[in-house]
């Protein structure tokens, strides 16, 4: 798999990292932080302008039918400036869990809204026994005529603030396996509270107490949901990765700089070999994390299942544990200062934390990784 960045992702990336750098800086992010919206919907309206909603899906459904590579480069942007618009939970996990599962006419229906940012679609497939994993389910589906009537709890959802509906994973009474339907946001029955995460971003947990929704709002086929769930997982987890690694470098940039400016004993302390060899483990962490990405986006495109699924798990294990001792250690570098909320390197921690915790734990991960090896080896 080549990782050169073709002439075109290079002008994506361009694209994304002006806009981050120009209208993205720290106290923009700390004006809509306190706010208390996750971002804002001019930001996103841009975000659709500019095609970044748009680049990874069909062309005959309004997108520009660009791979999961391009939406790997704009959250590695975004995840510079910590950007809060939710383009991981409506762009990717849901956009791309609706190519997987959705008909022709549903994602006729649904995807264009989705590319021009005038319609907002999350993800409701966690729970709070499932630590993150699609195929622990025990919302129930009861049949009811032409309809299913919801039970149960979501926790978590990515993306829910502003959705006008969710895709919802849940197992039909008398159907084997998982199925995915649709359900609008304003359903009777439907309860939403909004949470706030450690950095600052928003999710949803979302009660159903006999929401009733029609036969036609399931996609694909009743107790098949589970692959199309994978896929979009898959797309989410991965950009989650980019984002974490976009962190990390500007973590290591913002660090570095410091460095150079802050002076003890008449020198800057970027001349402290001490020092120069903590920078050295941070970049060294960046590129083995850089390098897993690769290995995982590789897996997708070439791998059987079996070997995707453990390769996407080890991606997930160790960025998400790289990025806390990156972003931890600009933290450390900087002394107290990086402590302060004024200050933005331990923002950069705070997203690692959450976001090590998202879409499986890297210890549920590890788990995952130990098992499947314990499968090839037949042990």
């Amino acid at each position: 798999m080549d990782f050169q960045l073709t002439s075109e992702q290079q002008l994506l990336q361009d694209s994304v990292r002006r806009y981050v750098d120009k209208a993205y800086g720290f106290e923009a992010r700390t004006a809509l932080l306190h706010s208390g919206r996750n971002g804002s919907a001019a930001n996103w309206q841009l975000f659709a302008e500019n095609g970044w909603l748009m680049a990874a899906l069909p062309e005959e459904y309004g997108g520009l039918g660009g791979t999961l590579e391009d939406s790997v480069i704009i959250a590695q942007e975004l995840g510079r400036g910590l950007v809060l618009e939710p383009y991981l939970g409506c762009a990717v996990l849901a956009a791309q869990t609706l190519v997987a599962a959705g008909s022709p006419a549903q994602q006729a229906a649904l995807l264009p809204q989705l590319a021009d940012g005038s319609y907002r679609l999350a993800l409701a497939y966690s729970e709070p026994a499932s630590r993150g994993m699609p195929d622990i389910v025990a919302l129930r589906a009861e049949r009811s005529g032409d309809s299913f009537l919801l039970h149960g709890t979501k926790s978590l959802v990515l993306g829910a603030v502003d959705a006008q509906a969710f895709i919802v994973s849940a197992r039909i009474d008398g159907t084997a396996g998982i199925s995915l339907l649709l359900v609008d946001g304003d359903s009777a029955g439907l309860t939403r509270q909004a949470l706030p995460l450690h950095d600052g971003s928003w999710v949803e947990e979302l009660t159903f107490a006999g929401v009733r929704v029609s036969a036609d709002a399931l996609l694909g086929e009743a107790g098949q949901g589970l692959g199309a769930l994978r896929a979009g997982l898959a797309n989410g987890t991965l950009v989650l990765c980019a984002e974490l690694i976009g962190a990390m470098e500007k973590t290591l940039e913002v660090t570095a700089e410091y460095l150079k400016v802050r002076k003890q004993f008449g020198v800057p302390i970027s001349a402290f070999q001490a020092l120069q060899h903590r920078m050295a483990d941070m970049a060294a962490e960046l590129e083995l994390a850089r390098s897993m990405l690769h290995a995982a986006l590789a897996s997708l495109a070439n791998d059987a299942e079996p070997a995707r699924l453990k390769t996407l798990s080890a991606a997930k294990m160790l960025i998400g544990r790289a990025a806390k001792v990156v972003c931890g250690q600009g933290i450390q570098l900087h002394g107290g200062i990086g402590m302060t909320e004024e200050y933005l390197v331990g923002h950069y921690y705070k997203r690692a934390v959450v976001a090590e915790l998202l879409l499986g734990s890297s210890d549920t991960h590890e788990a995952l990784c130990a098992a499947a090896l314990q499968v090839e080896l037949g042990v």
